[in-house]
């Protein structure tokens, strides 16, 4: 039997390619190591994205660039021939924070107005050098609210004041920015062309936007969040003087508020189309045509819950495995998902690991080995899990196919 896995990452937890490898020793040890086993680590355009391109054929680079308070910091990217993967939170992210920043992945006010995007700019320069002209930019879990400002300083752009002199870094700092001078601005980026990978559709700006909605996430106070929405909106008018009227028109462009308004330079600098980054995800590793002969499709996520159904990991894989006529199953941390939701979402079965240990924070902490039972546990079941969907009975609640016995779902 050949087995496609295909999770996204147990944020908190396991990346990808380890939820992946857990599931496979598990499955391996139900079926005597007779299986076929393809392990395609996926995401949603965040964080992972860059471990799923790795794991389908692209070159895992580095390079030193500024981290979001502008410490210098080693963050990879990813090549094949001339494209790159670009994930925005290995260089601007919540999780490399530094400690004196309010230690990794906790910020604070300080934070919230002063990170920056600097680091994302460097990392693309870095693609440019290596020949790459078309640059998918994944971002999510960044810690600046700068509108993008860094990523145009990292490409050359300088951000100056009335007196001539450069900002400092971070989203507050643009309410005294006087004009932005290009003239260093990288040429190379005439050549290229740029995806935003983003699910995010919120604008830059007011009560749906980046400082709004995000802000708080990045440690900003309400007083924080004012102070950022006029600083981006300063900032919108006088990017619109220098490069014309689509900078006003990228402040209301769906996507323009991801990534603290990345979002908003890569549409009104770079030119860049947004795409569902499920969908980008799954173009670049080839899921579709990976597909191709298998007898089961087993993805996942940490938490499977209504947020997944709006278009996260599971739900894109899903939706393959369908069109392929592959029958799916999800394994997850957890799920507040109906029986009726797992199947109206094409889930032939849904295995948390609370079903085996109620205690949330020991599945955290013990996922890998939580995963290996679960993946013996499908092992034993796959022999029903493949039969075609016109044998499964839709009216009966999701269950054991072994035992007939409900499962704690």
């Amino acid at each position: 039997m050949r087995i496609v896995i295909a999770p996204d990452k147990f944020k908190g937890s396991l990346s990808a390619p380890e939820v992946a490898r857990h599931l496979d020793a598990g499955l391996q040890s139900a079926t005597g190591h007779n299986l076929d086993v393809l392990r395609i680590p996926v995401a949603d355009g965040g964080e992972g994205t860059l471990d799923a391109a790795v794991g389908s054929g692209f070159t895992r680079r580095s390079a030193l660039v500024s981290g979001p308070t502008g410490q210098p910091l080693r963050a990879d990217f990813a090549v094949r021939g001339r494209e790159a993967v670009i994930e925005m939170a290995a260089a601007s992210g919540l999780a490399v924070l530094p400690a004196e920043s309010g230690s990794s992945g906790r910020p604070d006010s300080a934070s919230a107005k002063n990170a920056t995007s600097l680091g994302t700019g460097e990392l693309i320069r870095a693609a440019l050098d290596a020949g790459c002209r078309q640059i998918i930019l994944g971002v999510g879990g960044s810690a600046n609210t700068d509108g993008g400002a860094g990523v145009l300083q990292g490409l050359g752009a300088q951000l100056l004041d009335a007196d001539g002199n450069e900002l400092p870094p971070g989203g507050a700092a643009l309410a005294r920015l006087d004009r932005i001078d290009f003239s260093g601005f990288d040429s190379r980026l005439d050549e290229a062309r740029f995806v935003l990978a983003s699910d995010v559709d919120n604008p830059l700006l007011g009560a749906e936007g980046a400082p709004a909605i995000f802000g708080p996430q990045k440690g900003a106070t309400p007083e924080d969040v004012a102070i950022l929405d006029a600083a981006l909106a300063h900032f919108v008018d006088v990017l619109s003087a220098e490069i014309g009227p689509r900078a006003l028109k990228a402040a209301d462009a769906p996507g323009a508020g991801a990534a603290g308004g990345v979002g908003y330079a890569a549409i009104a600098v770079l030119a860049a189309t947004r795409r569902p980054g499920i969908d980008v995800v799954l173009e670049f590793t080839g899921l579709a045509e990976r597909l191709a002969g298998a007898d089961l499709v087993i993805t996942g996520e940490g938490s499977l819950d209504e947020q997944s159904l709006l278009g996260k990991t599971p739900m894109g894989v899903a939706r393959a495995a369908a069109r392929a006529g592959v029958p799916v199953v999800a394994v997850c941390g957890r799920t507040t998902l109906t029986p009726e939701q797992q199947k109206d979402s094409g889930f032939r079965q849904v295995y948390p690991l609370t079903s085996l240990e109620a205690k949330v924070e020991i599945c955290i902490a013990e996922a890998g080995p939580l995963l290996e039972q679960l993946g013996k546990h499908i092992g034993a079941e796959l022999a029903d899990l493949t039969r075609a969907a016109t044998t499964v009975d839709s009216t009966t609640p999701t269950t054991s196919a072994r035992t007939k016995e409900p499962l704690n779902v």
